[in-house]
């Protein structure tokens, strides 16, 4: 399709103008775009201006120059469909050219608006391998620790955004490197919000919960977003395998006193304390979480699910001394093989203190904390060690009754010598 008639008798003076004033000419024409173009013509238009640009052999420097107010011009227009179609357009001129190292600047000027074009239409996937395109590592170009994490962190959110977790995981273990040599406030924020999205998104709860609420603490962002991620750290707590670790974490939440104001206090709370959780709880709870905190695990039951399992597991500990496979797992709305299976689990990987009875099909509980060493959890039978505990026990209320005795005696001597009579 041909330029607009305004814009084609203008290129076709530069044209047949001396070489020398052609450069000043290009610049009226891309100042004047917006008289001498209009919306419906401006693609073609503006394809054509940096066509002829290119192929004029104006020198490096006066292309270079001219390129960058293309650049400008182009990005003033605030359209964002044109930037797409007409950056395409001028990046593949110079890649015609055989001389894309004399114009890296340009280039990069270009894949960024075009990136940020993406963006704007919510093209994530589109952007980060446009930025991902962005030349820095050539000699030819100066590029600083910080404008490459500007443009790797804006690569690892476009991932995030589609959920593309080891792509920007990728860009992630490159920030790495170079994050403690970059000064910029901003971007530490960004990088330390990605890295526990990642944590997040790989089930790695624990870690996620850490970071997100030290984020929250930031002064560097606003207050409602500091509590929505105080927010995220006590689901992704919740989330967590019970155990010491999340139990330490739990507190930690729990007396941070903005946690108080959240939808998520009263299930923290209820978690905090050892409570045992109900199903309607679970269930408003679970409107609150993303689609991956929901997903299916290998055992076939949601990674909720299984934290409340093993979370009701832990409280029943603090309950009962004992209790058989069937009630147990009537407890926890599993199979009697279920509640074994869990069981067997926590105390073999140290997040629980107890011994399975398979003869009797009865668990018996220690009292104490589980230490979260593999293999920690799992207590010894020892001989007439109930009786002793039983004998205790009677001792201990033998004790209690002798010192409320031995008080009221004290305050009301007449009345326990006519009881003690009687």
């Amino acid at each position: 399709m041909a330029p607009s008639p305004k814009v084609a008798s203008a290129l076709a003076q530069v044209q047949s103008a001396p070489d020398a004033s052609k450069p000043e000419q290009y610049e009226a024409i891309l100042r004047q775009i917006k008289d001498l173009s209009s919306p419906s013509t401006a693609t073609t238009d503006l394809s054509a201006i940096v066509t002829s640009i290119i192929s004029a052999s104006l020198g490096i420097v006066a292309t270079r120059s001219l390129l960058d107010l293309f650049v400008t011009t182009l990005r003033d227009l605030k359209n964002v469909d044109l930037c797409i179609e007409v950056g395409n357009h001028a990046l593949e001129l110079i890649a015609s050219t055989g001389a894309s190292s004399s114009f890296l600047d340009q280039i990069a000027a270009l894949r960024d608006l075009i990136a940020s074009a993406h963006e704007s239409n919510e093209d994530y996937i589109d952007a980060a391998r446009c930025l991902a395109q962005i030349p820095l590592d050539s000699s030819q170009r100066q590029v600083t620790n910080e404008q490459v994490a500007r443009i790797w962190v804006r690569i690892v959110r476009n991932f995030l955004e589609v959920d593309d977790t080891p792509a920007a995981d990728t860009y992630v273990n490159k920030l790495k490197n170079i994050m403690h040599t970059v000064a910029d406030p901003e971007l530490h924020l960004h990088f330390q919000l990605s890295q526990a999205r990642i944590r997040d998104a790989k089930r790695d709860f624990l870690d996620a919960s850490k970071r997100y609420h030290d984020i929250s603490f930031s002064k560097a962002i606003a207050e409602e977003e500091r509590l929505h991620t105080l927010s995220m750290a006590i689901k992704c707590a919740v989330l967590a395998p019970a155990g010491p670790q999340r139990s330490r974490l739990l507190a930690r939440l729990y007396r941070d006193e903005r946690s108080a104001g959240l939808e998520e206090f009263g299930i923290l709370e209820k978690m905090f304390l050892d409570r045992l959780l109900r199903q309607d709880e679970v269930d408003k709870f679970a409107k609150s979480l993303l689609p991956h905190q929901l997903a299916v695990t290998a055992s076939g039951s949601t990674v909720l699910a299984k934290a409340v399992v093993e979370h009701n597991l832990l409280g029943a500990s603090r309950l009962y001394e004992n209790i058989g496979f069937d009630a147990l797992g009537a407890l926890l709305g599993l199979d009697a093989a279920g509640a074994e299976d869990t069981t067997a689990r926590m105390i073999e990987q140290g997040r629980l203190l107890g011994r399975i009875d398979q003869v009797d099909r009865v668990i018996w509980f220690e009292k104490g904390e589980a230490s979260g060493v593999k293999g920690s959890g799992k207590a010894d039978v020892l001989v007439g060690k109930e009786t002793r505990r039983w004998d205790a026990n009677v001792q201990g209320i033998a004790e209690e009754v002798e010192h409320v005795v031995n008080a009221l005696q004290t305050e009301y001597p007449e009345f326990v010598a006519a009881h003690l009579r009687a």
